[in-house]
């Protein structure tokens, strides 16, 4: 492994050490497709490592908790040392000042109103959101052979009436007036 990389990558520069350190790998396919990734990393991004409510037992020198095992799916539970479950357990905190996820920009609280502005801007029309009343059976207002809503139109330039009107800020009379 360690002649292939170089092969395929000259550019790349590993130091020496990386080769002597003995990795521990586990690599297991779940699925296939955006959706199955993203299944598999919110389960990591959005819980916790374990739940209380999954500690059996504890006393003065062990740790007794469930586990689901992943090819039957039964319960199991495991007895570790105190040493040894803070130790795997703490391999699931992280550091100071980093977070486990980071919203930003268009995805930032602050800026959600920003995203059908954004979708004008490429002209992409919003998703179609779901309607609960079509789910629940209910018959829907608008008519299935009724035209559908016209696409989201960029604006165009109202002085040259070709290019495409980008919108960053609003002025006030006094910045529009200059100095």
């Amino acid at each position: 492994m360690s002649a292939l990389l170089p092969r395929k990558l000259p550019s790349l520069v590993i130091p020496d050490a990386v080769w002597r350190t003995p990795w521990i790998l586990h690599v297991t396919a779940w699925g296939n497709g955006e959706q199955a990734v993203l299944d598999y990393l919110a389960r990591y991004v959005f819980r916790i490592a374990l739940t209380n409510a999954r500690i059996v037992d504890l006393d003065d020198e062990t740790v007794t908790f469930q586990y689901k095992e992943r090819k039957t799916g039964q319960a199991r539970t495991c007895r570790l040392s105190g040493e040894e479950f803070m130790r795997r357990f703490l391999q699931h905190v992280l550091p100071r000042g980093f977070h486990k996820v980071r919203y930003f920009g268009l995805w930032h609280p602050a800026h959600r109103h920003d995203a059908a502005r954004v979708r004008q801007i490429l002209q992409l029309q919003a998703p179609p959101k779901p309607d609960p009343l079509q789910d629940a059976g209910v018959p829907p207002l608008v008519p299935h052979d009724a035209e559908p809503p016209p696409p989201i139109e960029p604006m165009i330039c109202p002085h040259c009436h070709q290019g495409r009107l980008i919108f960053i800020r609003r002025l006030t009379r006094q910045q529009a007036m200059g100095p």
